[in-house]
């Protein structure tokens, strides 16, 4: 899976007013190959979750602007959507928003205890460290030493 970091950051830029336009939270855009085909993935959240025309609308508002800015230079789908259950956490406003809830992860590599995966409450986040109540207790994980955070849906 390969990523654009240029064509990300553009697409963020004019992705970010048209969704709060609609009235949505800009959630993550992602630029992906997977296998022959280039997939630009918007994925968009508002109060009381997305549906299907939220979806629709984004994509149709997306259109022309995307079309003017011209941001990519191969073809792609566009692809519109809500960030779902056990939502990945990537951004510094994702944990700001998503504290209290709760999150699992997993470290790239085990810790001092053998230990990769743990689940708990997010307490907290600043400068790039991650805070979460596990059995309890506050531990403190690097999040750029985190192969993943995610939302905890399915244990709420």
């Amino acid at each position: 899976m390969a990523s654009k970091p240029n064509v990300v950051s553009v697409v963020r830029a004019i992705a970010e007013p048209v969704a709060k336009e609609l009235g949505l939270m800009l959630w993550d855009v992602r630029f992906v190959k997977e296998g022959a085909s280039w997939y630009l993935r918007i994925f968009i959240d508002k109060e009381g979750g997305v549906d299907i025309n939220d979806c629709v609308d984004m994509t149709h508002a997306l259109n022309a602007p995307l079309d003017e800015a011209d941001p990519i230079e191969q073809g792609y789908c566009l692809e519109v959507s809500s960030p779902g259950i056990e939502r990945d956490l990537t951004r510094d406003e994702h944990f700001e928003a998503m504290q209290g809830r709760k999150i699992k992860l997993r470290l790239i590599r085990p810790d001092e205890n053998k230990q990769r995966e743990f689940a708990g409450i997010l307490e907290g986040y600043a400068d790039g460290n991650i805070t979460v109540s596990v059995d309890g207790e506050n531990k403190v994980f690097v999040k750029k030493e985190t192969a993943w955070v995610k939302l905890d849906d399915f244990n709420e």
